[in-house]
């Protein structure tokens, strides 16, 4: 039997997928440097030698058919694979690694590791984005997403690197003041960093069945590392991770009172682009990101608990 694909150019197939993922002729013809007439014709010889159509002509766009569709899914799955492929080719060991992450896990959990990194791979320079947006992975040109969130994302391969449970943490100095902080009921009448609602579900997973009064939170902020910091400072006690934060318990520069945690996601996780899962700089940060959170343990339990 004749393979089928021996009669279809690969130049078509790349077009009628950069049509169809895109549902417009001109904005193909754009991003394949080609004209709006060169892909209208691929697409109409691509329709012949099938003998069906692949899309219908409405008048300010283009939408795939029944077989358009099936079609589609299966040329943007090879093309991904062969994009892949060919980076991977041409990648080796070097290049840029670009990782996308919160904040606060860069500032506290990556930013002191990641030099171990790159002095055990110094051909791979690291390009670190903490913007508050949600990073398309596998459209944005980012290699890595260290995430909070359930790990199922579209696309992509994730791995669970530890629990994003938040805990009561505050200076020793002010735990002293406080009375020492014998039962989650005293944080009622402590100052309190972090929004009111949060710390509402903390009290009812502590057990707490007092309300918590509407003007406790005495600074709120959009990045935990600045609530935290507060708490550092001595000025309340702040909602923390003890994985994040397990140098500053360790040191005894924070204190854990309770040991109850909050689930805020289920966890923090490694993401990657699934198609590009042996692109070398994507496994080199993925073995030593994974050996990391091996050497870290469990999650700490620190002081008070």
């Amino acid at each position: 039997m004749r393979d089928p694909l021996s009669a279809i150019p690969l130049s078509a197939l790349r077009i009628f997928e950069a049509a169809a993922r895109l549902r417009s002729f001109t904005r193909a013809a754009e991003e394949l440097g080609v004209t709006q007439a060169a892909v209208s014709w691929q697409v109409k010889a691509l329709e012949r030698r099938l003998g069906q159509p692949l899309f219908r002509r409405l008048p300010r766009e283009v939408a795939l058919t029944a077989a358009g569709e099936s079609l589609a899914r299966a040329s943007s799955e090879a093309m991904n694979l062969l994009r892949a492929a060919l980076s991977d080719l041409s990648e080796q060991e070097e290049g840029v690694l670009s990782i996308t992450t919160l904040q606060s896990f860069a500032t506290q959990w990556l930013a002191p590791r990641i030099g171990a990194f790159q002095l055990a791979h110094p051909k791979i320079a690291v390009r670190l984005d903490t913007s508050s947006h949600f990073v398309d992975v596998r459209n944005e040109g980012v290699d890595v997403a260290l995430r909070s969130g359930t790990g199922e994302w579209a696309g992509l391969e994730s791995h669970y690197l530890f629990s994003s449970a938040v805990t009561p943490l505050c200076a020793p100095g002010l735990k002293a003041t406080l009375g020492g902080l014998a039962a989650p009921a005293d944080l009622l009448t402590a100052p309190l960093i972090g929004a009111h609602e949060e710390w509402s579900d903390w009290f009812v997973a502590a057990g707490v069945t007092t309300p918590l009064a509407r003007t406790s939170g005495r600074l709120i902020a959009d990045l935990q590392t600045i609530e935290v910091g507060s708490a550092l400072a001595g000025q309340g006690v702040a909602l923390g991770s003890p994985m994040l934060y397990a140098p500053e318990i360790a040191q005894g520069r924070l204190v854990r009172p309770f040991q109850t945690s909050m689930a805020v996601t289920a966890g923090y996780w490694l993401a990657y682009a699934r198609d590009r899962h042996r692109a070398p700089k994507i496994a080199a940060f993925r073995d030593w990101l994974m050996r990391c959170i091996a050497e870290d343990g469990p999650e700490p339990r620190g002081a008070g608990g």
